[in-house]
């Protein structure tokens, strides 16, 4: 049992928390996403699109939106990672064995693309801070 108030415990593990999720590691998994993201096109037989967003850009928009934005965003990276990592192993293994990929790929790719834009759009310049 601790002898601290649980509002307090809560407090610390919250800051414990964000402190081993810097936004550069956020830009670095988002970079890593992307890489991803580009085997995952030409699976689907996607013309290569120009980056939205890179892990720069990322980052700068992280350290301007509200701790809220960044804590769902990290959430949201964590989920797009979630789908990708699992969707391109199946896919190459799909590959390897002489399988047609295209519908997997490019479902995989629209799912991608919807949270893409989701995360983009929830800590863009344009949002406006509400808590």
């Amino acid at each position: 049992m601790s002898a601290l108030p649980p509002d307090q415990l809560h407090a610390m593990r919250k800051t414990a928390r964000e402190a081993t999720r810097p936004v550069e590691t956020l830009a670095r998994r988002w970079d890593e996403i992307h890489a991803k993201a580009a085997e995952l096109s030409a699976l689907a037989q996607l013309a290569q699109e120009n980056p939205v967003a890179d892990g720069a850009a990322l980052a700068k928009m992280l350290r301007e939106a509200s701790e809220w934005r960044r804590n769902l965003a990290w959430q949201q990276i964590e989920d797009i990672d979630a789908i990708m990592q699992p969707g391109i192993t199946a896919l190459r293994t799909i590959t390897a064995r002489g399988g047609d990929v295209l519908a997997p790929a490019q479902a995989l790719w629209r799912e991608f693309h919807a949270a893409r834009e989701g995360v983009l759009g929830m800590i863009g310049k344009n949002q406006k801070e509400t808590a």
